[in-house]
Order: structure tokens, then C-alpha cells, then sequence
């Protein structure tokens, strides 16, 4: 049976001359047509939602074609679109909500949280049978997704300083009440009566704020990974689905043989793990799920390939996500591309980095962290080059 895939990818708008967070969502949404697009609870942001694929490289293909559409769209309008966890230039104010009763009614609730809310993720759903197996199935895989976000963390920069830490957005994001591990529960009934609790303490307002890092759609047959850092480069993102997707099918495989979790209810050390992969990104050690032990980034996403390897060869998926990862271990992490670029230029710079990879534009020695040429006088330019199409993922099955 084919198991098939989405993704959600948030994006940041900003101004192309001065490499900005810019509250213009609307106006980038009023020149896009048709669905797909949507609104966040900032003005700095959009949505996009893909079609549903069987294959990483329809996916791809999607989420390039998408690119295009905003990059397209932005430029006409002097602005640029970046897809990473934060920007490294952009401040805080209680202006640039949205204006929505639901998310007016979060802000007035949250505060400086809700102000400070200028992050962007990518999030991947993968097909499930049912929400029985669904919620039986977060045990199994919560373990593996502080790698994933290790893959994903593209935001070391925070109003114009670095944090030190490869994912700021993580830590930012963990501040609401209902971020962090899903915990393992028995069913659905049981999972659907803990988020009610939530709901009826006054915690949250409804089943939209249920933030973990995995947890099962409330509007259909999926799991939802949302981890990650909105990823630069969409070569990111379909590595992230494929590795996803094998986790679904892997503990799928180990429900039907009556595997139990073993899961002893304590989750502190996959917080921390989820706080290394943060801090660390793919140049520094990672907490091993195997061994709970500290371990090399590449050790342990090798690791997790060969472990996945009957899965990735069920969804034919395995050379596809081997090339891909040994292409992210060898260029490194996206906050680590950013952060030579600022350290060798500048802030800006680093702006232009994200926003080119965001494009699509192909990573090479002789491109990567060097700022696009400005016409003299001017800090940006509103052109775009034209839109070249996107070589096939490596190794994917039409």
C-alpha cells in the first residue's frame, strides 16, 4: 500500500532592499491565485500547503513550483520570501497581528509570546489507518525526531544577534504551554481526553494550539511531524519527509507485530535530546535514540538510516534519502551555511543567502555566501532571475 505524503512550509517576508521582516503577507497573498496560501498569526508570514504524493520526487516537484509562485509574486512587489526557522534581521512589536478574531484573542492571551512569534517551520504529514494507530504510533517514532530537527535547524540569528544555537526557533517555540514531546498514551480516547483537559483548564483554546512536536491531524487520516525549522533548501525538506515516512511505516510494521514501546513514561531525556539537536544542528553531537548516549550528527543519522533501510526500501525511497543525506552531512546545516556567510560579510548578506537558497538557487563554492550583485546606490534589488526548473531529487520513482 503506498503511504502517502505532504508538507506544510511556512515562509518569512521581507523587504528586499534592506533584508527586513516586513508585516506585508497580504500584499505577497493578494497577487498569488488560487489555494494553497494562507495567513499566520504574524503579518510577516505565509502558509503554503502541497498537494498529497505518493513519491519525494513529486514532492519535490511541488514545493519548487511553489517557490517559484512566491519568489515570482514577492519580487513584483520589492519583496523576498525566506524559508528558515528565523531571520537574522527583524524586531519585535505588538502591531503586526493578523487581523483575525482567533488569532486577536491568542495575542491578547499570550502576550509578548504571541509578539515574539516571528518563526517559520516546515511541517510533513504522512498517511496513518486510523487515530488508534496513529497515537500508538507517536511512541515509537518521538525518539527519532530531534535528528530530524538537527537536519532542518536553520536559525542561529535572533534580532540581529547570534545565539549560538543552530535552532533558535526551537527555543522560542517550546515556550507554549503545549510544545515539546507528544507522551505516549494508549488510543486515541486516551490522547483525545489529555488535550481536552488542556482545553478545558484554560490552557489553550482549542485542538489548532495541540504543538508537539508529532501528533495526529484533527482533520485527516495523518500524523504530523512539526519539529523542524522551515528549511532554506526544498532538498531539506523531501530528506525530512523521506526519513519521516520510514519512521510511519517502521512502527506500523512493529504495531502489527504487537511490538510493545516500552516506553516507561519519563521524556526527559528526549526533551534534552530535542535541546541538543537544537544547540547543535548537524556540527556537533546529538543525543543517540539507540543509546541515549551522546554521538557525532553523522553517526547517528547514518545510524538511523541503516535502521530505516526495510522501510525506505518498502516506500522505494532508499536511494533517494541516502544521496540526500550524505549531501546535507557533507554542506552542513543551514544555520552553519549562515553563519560563515554573516561572519565573512554581513547581516545582510546572510539574508541574501537564505532568500537565494530559498529560490533554489543551486548551492556551489563559488555562489554560496557571497551577496548578490546591487545595483550601485541601492541596498537590494526587486529582480529576480528567471525561474530555472529543479533537477529531479536524486535516485526518486515518478
Amino acid at each position: 500500500m503506498t503511504v502517502h505524503i505532504g508538507a506544510e512550509e511556512e515562509f518569512h517576508v521581507v523587504d528586499v532592499e534592506s533584508g527586513r521582516l516586513v508585516p506585508r503577507a497580504d500584499t505577497l497573498l493578494g497577487r498569488l491565485e488560487g489555494p494553497g496560501f494562507s495567513r499566520e498569526l504574524q503579518q510577516t508570514a505565509v502558509e503554503s500547503n502541497s498537494r498529497v504524493h505518493a513519491t519525494l520526487d513529486g514532492l519535490f516537484t511541488d514545493l519548487s513550483a511553489t517557490r517559484r509562485r512566491l519568489d515570482a509574486a514577492a519580487s513584483s512587489s520589492g519583496l523576498a520570501v525566506v524559508a528558515a526557522g528565523t531571520v537574522p534581521l527583524a524586531h519585535v512589536t505588538s502591531h503586526d497581528v493578523t487581523a483575525d478574531s482567533r488569532f486577536r484573542r491568542m495575542a491578547d492571551d499570550y502576550r509578548r509570546l504571541a509578539d515574539e512569534q516571528l518563526i517559520c517551520s516546515a511541517q510533513i504529514h504522512v498517511d496513518i489507518p486510523d487515530r488508534d494507530t496513529a497515537v500508538r504510533a507517536m511512541c515509537l517514532i518521538s525518539p527519532w525526531l530531534p535528528p530530524l530537527l538537527a537536519l532542518s535547524a536553520s536559525s542561529p540569528f535572533w534580532l540581529g544577534s547570534d545565539t549560538g544555537y543552530a535552532s533558535w526557533r526551537t527555543m522560542l517555540w517550546q515556550r507554549w504551554p503545549t510544545a515539546g514531546p507528544a507522551g505516549c498514551y494508549r488510543d486515541a480516547a486516551e490522547y483525545d481526553a489529555a488535550m481536552e483537559e488542556l482545553i478545558g483548564a484554560g490552557v489553550i483554546s482549542d485542538t489548532g494550539m495541540l504543538y508537539q512536536d508529532i501528533r495526529p491531524s484533527a482533520h485527516q487520516p495523518t500524523l504530523e511531524l512539526r519539529v523542524c525549522d522551515a528549511c532554506p533548501r526544498t532538498e531539506t525538506v523531501a530528506l525530512v519527509a523521506g526519513l519521516f515516512r520510514a519512521l510511519v511505516i517502521d512502527a506500523l510494521h512493529r504495531l502489527e507485530r504487537g511490538e510493545h514501546t516500552g516506553c516507561d513514561g519519563h521524556h526527559e531525556w528526549l526533551r534534552a535530546a530535542t535541546w541538543r539537536a537544537a544547540r547543535s544542528g548537524l556540527e556537533g553531537p546529538l543525543v543517540d535514540p539507540a543509546t541515549r548516549r551522546a554521538a557525532p550528527a553523522p553517526a547517528v543519522l547514518r545510524g538511523m538510516l541503516r535502521r530505516l533501510r526495510p522501510a525506505l526500501e518498502r516506500s522505494g525511497d532508499h536511494a533517494t534519502v541516502s544521496a540526500l543525506l550524505e549531501e546535507a552531512l557533507a554542506t552542513g546545516s543551514a544555520a552553519q551555511r549562515l553563519r560563515r556567510t554573516v561572519e565573512r560579510e554581513d547581516l545582510l548578506a546572510g539574508v541574501d543567502l537564505l532568500v537565494a537558497e530559498t529560490r533554489g538557487d543551486p548551492l556551489t563554492s563559488g555562489t554560496v555566501g557571497h551577496r548578490r550583485p546591487r545595483p550601485a546606490g541601492r541596498r537590494g534589488t526587486g529582480r529576480s532571475p528567471a525561474p530555472v526548473h529543479p533537477a529531479p531529487v536524486p535516485g526518486a520513482t515518478g
